[in-house]
């Protein structure tokens, strides 16, 4: 079962168990994946591939994400808190991330592999980093470590 056909499933469960944060957030991602459906020009009713589906998912964690920043500086918890319980259920669907100490290593190695030992190649060493690692790791701890290595 792909990703966005789980994700479809599980609304009739999440309305069964009366469970009103997931089945807000399972029917806000099953939008979402036949929004991008239909701007892929394909038929409503298709399914996503799981690599189309977890982009729709990340996007979906940034918003979130970017939601609460937004509410937290503006003093408004109580916005925050629905957005905090709909994240928790996004990532569920989520792959598992690497730890930086595992961007460090393959890092390293590509850093030698690439021969990079100036600051100013560190938009070409990410770009290549992070195609290497796409869709298991965090930019922002991709970025880090980088910056960590060409000090």
């Amino acid at each position: 079962m792909t990703l966005h056909e789980t994700i479809k499933a599980g609304i009739p469960d999440a309305l069964r168990a009366k469970d009103a944060v997931r089945l807000r957030t399972l029917r806000s991602l099953a939008s979402a994946m036949t929004n991008e459906v239909v701007a892929k020009k394909r038929k409503p009713d298709e399914f996503l591939t799981d690599e189309e589906a977890l982009v729709v998912v990340k996007r979906a964690a940034n918003q979130r994400k970017d939601s609460i920043e937004q509410f937290t500086a503006a003093g408004r918890t109580e916005l925050a808190e629905p957005e905090i319980e709909e994240l928790a259920v996004i990532e569920s669907f989520m792959p598992e991330l690497m730890s930086k100490e595992e961007i460090h290593a393959i890092a390293s190695q590509k850093m030698q592999d690439m021969n990079i030992t100036e600051k100013k190649d560190t938009g070409r060493f990410i770009g290549a980093l992070m195609q290497d690692l796409k869709g298991k790791a965090d930019g922002a701890d991709v970025k880090e470590v980088v910056d960590s290595l060409l000090r």
